[in-house]
């Protein structure tokens, strides 16, 4: 093989571990010492080292054990320079480890744990999304700052903090008890699905930054869930991604127009994705037990409803209402209203819908929430009142940033 050649192998074997295994070793080094930013450096230079001698040497039989080697001799040299009494302490811990660790594939998986220590809630809510992509991931910052439409050295810096934070407040790797780990497992997420909201947010797949992290975010919601596979809420946000991802396709018409989920053609929607999402769904009912349903289940099942239209050829609007009722106990969220008075508008006209838009006007979240306005005007327009339709379209596209939606809304306020 030439040199060339055997550079190329060895990048793509590093590449592979990487994807299959960044987080799992990057969870074992920092497990110990809490400090994750030591722990993803130590791996950093373990990976160089691969290019560097995989090339001549060899991809090694066990690739993942070798990493591993190299990253914890570069942590107890990063500790050794440091020298402090508790870096000392754990040197020696992490010096015991090395002498005793063998090389065989069986290292124990502690991503979980630090998922859970990402989304503690120590750790500021706006930033455990990129801290679990970067972490367990290895997603670089500038990529993630670009998906949460903010500068790389803004996020950068919050990714520093967070990391300091988990070692300065000492913040465990553990999977929390029973008892606690309701309101830790709705952080973790919490989290993974506001990483796919942000690549939702790139409907035509433009932005490929936005649409692989929409990716990665369904790829950590199946790593919990397989860690966690009696958590009916784990298997449901599952569920809930692959129903949204699945109509990806359709969300645009072929000159980039905006299509309404009512006027999608079913045909483009990836089946096999939405037969996997119903199979966890059914999977969550049966897990659901005397916890009752929660909110990704509920919202899981709403998706499930739309779905149906590809084999019935009409939306159940009263199963939906119904849901968005269930829903609206259990989420104090004003959007899960608006969505309900969409359903109500097609059961019961416009007038009826229009008065539960009344009913939830003077919550002020919905000032600068786009679909109120969109949903408002549109009911206006259906009862006749094109002043106050234009008035409410007009409210609706300032909002909006998607030029795609923009467009349509236009189009609508024209003909109201």
């Amino acid at each position: 093989m030439t040199e060339a050649g055997a550079a190329l192998d060895a990048r793509a074997a590093a590449e592979a571990v990487a994807r299959a295994s960044y987080g799992k070793l990057v969870a074992l080094l920092a497990a110990r010492t809490r400090d994750v930013a030591v722990a993803e450096d130590a791996l950093a230079e373990a990976f160089t080292a691969a290019l560097v001698q995989w090339p001549t040497s060899g991809v090694p039989a066990k690739p993942v054990a070798w990493l591993l080697s190299v990253a914890r001799r570069r942590g107890i040299d990063a500790m050794r320079r440091r020298r402090t009494a508790t870096d000392s302490r754990q040197h020696l811990e992490l010096l015991a480890e090395e002498a005793e660790s063998r090389m065989d594939d069986d290292i124990p998986d502690e991503r979980l744990r630090l998922i859970f220590a990402c989304a503690h809630p120590a750790i500021d809510r706006g930033v455990r999304a990129a801290l679990i992509l970067q972490t367990v991931l290895g997603v670089d910052a500038a990529t993630i700052a670009s998906a949460f439409l903010v500068s790389p050295s803004t996020m950068a810096q919050r990714l520093v903090r967070a990391k300091a934070r988990i070692r300065e407040a000492g913040i465990p790797f553990r999977v929390p008890e029973r008892a606690e780990l309701g309101e830790r497992l709705s952080a973790v997420l919490e989290a993974i699905y506001a990483a796919y909201s942000e690549g939702w947010g790139d409907p035509s797949g433009l932005d490929s930054r936005r649409t692989n992290l929409a990716g990665e975010a369904i790829w950590l919601g199946r790593l919990v869930s397989a860690l966690m596979p009696d958590e009916a809420e784990a298997q449901s946000l599952v569920a809930l991604m692959l129903f949204a991802e699945a109509r990806r396709g359709a969300r645009r018409d072929p000159d980039g127009n905006y299509v309404p989920l009512g006027d999608q053609d079913t045909s483009l929607w990836d089946n096999r994705m939405i037969d996997e999402a119903e199979a966890r769904l059914m999977t969550a009912s049966g897990l659901s037990g005397d916890e009752g349903i929660g909110r990704y289940q509920l919202e899981a099942a709403i998706q499930a409803v739309h779905a149906a239209r590809r084999v019935i050829g009409r939306t159940d609007w009263p199963a939906l209402a119904t849901l968005y009722h269930a829903l609206a106990l259990v989420s104090a969220s004003p959007a899960v209203a608006v969505s309900r008075a969409v359903a109500l508008a097609a059961i019961e006209g416009p007038r009826a819908a229009l008065g539960e838009l009344d009913r939830i006007a003077p919550d002020r979240r919905l000032a600068d929430y786009q679909p109120y306005w969109a949903t408002r005007a549109r009911l206006l327009a259906d009862l006749g009142e094109s002043d106050a339709a234009r008035a409410a379209y007009d409210r609706a596209i300032g909002l909006e940033r998607d030029p795609a939606v923009r467009r349509f809304l236009t189009g609508q306020r024209g003909a109201a």
